[in-house]
């Protein structure tokens, strides 16, 4: 398995290794598990944003038609 140096200061250090003894983990397994659920979260993230613009262009196509619509209400059918 390749290897990575990673540079911190002690205090990064020092909740690493309390996170990791708390998980009953080595620090490796921690970086990677926390690397691993970042990219998780970037995912979810980006997908959120997605659905928000789907979202959006689908609410702003809804209007329109409500509005192309709104011309048929009195199209000769008001004494059916």
């Amino acid at each position: 398995m390749p290897v990575i140096t990673l540079k911190s200061d002690e205090k990064f250090l020092e909740t690493l290794d309390m996170m990791a003894k708390e998980l009953q983990i080595n620090r490796s397994e921690l970086i990677r598990r926390s690397v691993l659920r970042f990219r998780e979260e970037m995912d979810r993230e980006k997908l959120k944003a997605q659905i928000k613009e789907a979202s959006l262009r689908v609410r702003e196509d809804a209007k329109m038609m409500a509005k192309e619509l709104e011309g048929t209400l009195g199209d000769g059918l008001d004494n059916v």
